[in-house]
């Protein structure tokens, strides 16, 4: 067993855990990439298949996740939670930014955790991140403990969290390279990546006075949905978008290239 303290530095974790993930061998890919990357902080391309790293930028800096943060939330539960588990949506989903992203819930809400995970992943549910923290973590606070834990036993230690969904704190922060880690691990569940690639999801559930309620979402990836064409030579399968004013614009995916190898980027 394998046991990461977090006084250990990302470079140093890449070393010891390089065996069996991608690992940064091109010391020049960092400056040849600065060339082409616009206005972006950090990306990186990631072939799973043989392990490589394929296009690298300020991958091992510090940025925030925004939504994406939602990949460790769903992670936390189809690793710890009951998918068939009935969950009541709590008052403190009251509590969001103006303008957040919701799966439209309301308090007194029963969903099952399954059906909860689709409001995070497809429509960016904050609401639903809530929900879920409450139900797994037994509060926001708890779950957010466990989110870092589950960070430091991937050898994500560039990673903090302090809530379940992305809104911004200045204590929440990623790099590229820990987003790799934790996207790939989610990907090891076939349920995740059913979730991601789904275009739309139905989910049937009661309010919190017994009545039927039926909510459609959509999933906000552009590749997914249509709005945008996959690059030449790669076929999306799914993944994760994020935004707010400080973290600007993050997107996380899963993809097929046309040799058959599987990409994260």
């Amino acid at each position: 067993e394998l046991r990461i303290s977090s006084s250990y530095d990302a470079k140093s974790n890449i070393q010891l855990m390089g065996q069996n993930l991608c690992t940064p061998t091109d010391q020049n890919s960092e400056q040849e990439a600065a060339n082409d990357i616009g206005t972006s902080k950090s990306a990186a391309v990631y072939d799973i298949t043989d392990n490589k790293v394929l296009y690298s930028y300020n991958m091992l800096d510090q940025v925030y996740p925004a939504s994406t943060t939602k990949v460790m939330t769903a992670l936390i539960a189809f690793k710890y939670g009951n998918l068939d588990q009935e969950v009541t949506v709590g008052d403190d989903i009251l509590n969001l930014e103006t303008g957040s992203s919701v799966a439209h819930l309301n308090p007194g809400d029963v969903l099952t955790l399954r059906q909860l995970i689709y409001g995070l992943m497809l429509p960016s549910g904050n609401d639903a991140a809530i929900a879920i923290a409450d139900a797994v973590g037994g509060s926001v606070d708890g779950f957010a403990d466990m989110m870092n834990k589950e960070a430091l036993q991937l050898g994500a230690t560039q990673t903090h969290y302090v809530n379940a969904n992305g809104l911004h704190d200045e204590s929440h922060y990623t790099t590229v390279y820990d987003m790799y880690l934790i996207f790939q691990e989610a990907c090891k569940y076939d349920e995740f990546v059913q979730v991601i690639s789904s275009l739309s999801y139905n989910a049937y559930y009661r309010n919190g006075s017994g009545a039927a309620v039926q909510n459609t979402w959509t999933n906000s990836c552009r590749y997914i949905n249509g709005k945008k064409k996959s690059p030449e030579g790669v076929s999306v399968i799914g993944g994760k978008t994020g935004t707010t004013g400080e973290a600007k614009y993050c997107l996380v995916l899963l993809s097929t290239s046309s040799n058959g190898h599987q990409l994260i980027s």
